[in-house]
């Protein structure tokens, strides 16, 4: 890959936290209203140290599209046995508490949980959130693009398992760590 500028950090007032839990999640399709999350996967970090994971399938009110499939390869037998959402959602909330939620592009899983803790749950969901897209954005010029797959890419981490929430959720910490350090 090409040399790249990198920007000083300091130069954006970026406040790097050592305490939150990463995020991603994988959904039947793009619409927060219209669609189902079928996996939830998180890592509680403390003192930028993985001291605890959650992952779960759910199952959903609706099919498993073959775009979804190819991407995620979560497949509708894979879920046909998953507990339904309204029983993960809680255990995921619970577990992510107060904390701050990182995440690659954080604005659609934040859509996400906000719309179904609302419609299942009937609560609100709170959670401050930090981008690594953002970040990077910022931070890597010119990147040819800012996906999560690109950036694990120029940094060496590796990308086996992409587009399982668990797997980018391990990718995102440890690009979060290499943005920490620039």
């Amino acid at each position: 890959m090409d040399t790249i500028e990198i920007k000083n950090k300091n130069e954006f007032n970026i406040d790097f936290i050592s305490d939150y839990t990463v995020v991603d999640i994988e959904t039947t399709g793009l619409s927060n209203r219209n669609d189902d999350i079928i996996e939830i996967s998180a890592l509680k970090i403390r003192n930028n140290q993985i001291i605890d994971k959650f992952s779960s399938l759910a199952k959903p009110k609706q099919a498993v599209k073959a775009y979804i499939n190819k991407l995620t390869g979560i497949s509708n037998e894979m879920l046909a046995n998953a507990p339904e959402i309204e029983k993960v959602l809680p255990e995921f909330v619970t577990f992510a508490g107060h904390d701050i939620l990182l995440g690659h592009n954080i604005k659609f899983d934040m859509g996400f949980l906000r719309a179904k803790c609302l419609k299942i749950l009937n609560c609100q969901f709170e959670n401050k959130s930090m981008d690594t897209c953002l970040i990077a954005k910022r931070l890597l010029y010119p990147l040819k693009n800012h996906k999560l797959k690109t950036i694990a890419e120029y940094y060496n981490i590796s990308t086996i398992g992409h587009h399982r929430a668990l797997n980018d959720c391990y990718i995102t910490f440890e690009i979060y760590k290499k943005l920490m350090n620039i």
